[in-house]
């Protein structure tokens, strides 16, 4: 038998559907196409491709350690679920972290 367990509170679920839920979050670096003006479509995108790849032959590994998608997955007990959809991305929690005056 499969067990599940709420990966915020820690508490043991059954695995049936009314007490347990799943969270999918995907973080996607963000993109915003540049506007296609006349004169792109004029070029000729062969040429534009060879250059580009010319390039790139003097580019290191680093030079491509640009951010890729990730994704997550997450088991909620019906509490935590609810916690949640009030604050999604823990704001409240942030602001209730107090530190003493050692």
């Amino acid at each position: 038998m499969v067990h599940f367990t709420c990966d915020l509170c820690g508490k043991e679920m059954a695995s049936s559907n009314d007490g347990r839920y799943v969270v999918k979050m995907e973080i996607l670096p963000a993109f915003d196409p540049d506007e296609i003006r006349e004169e792109d479509l004029d070029e000729d995108s062969m040429e534009l491709v060879s250059r580009i790849l010319e390039s790139d032959e003097e580019l290191s590994s680093e030079d491509f350690d640009e951010p890729r998608p990730e994704s997550f997955r997450f088991d909620l007990c019906p509490n935590c679920r609810r916690k949640f959809l009030r604050d999604p991305l823990g704001r409240e929690t942030l602001h209730q972290v107090h530190f003493s005056e050692n």
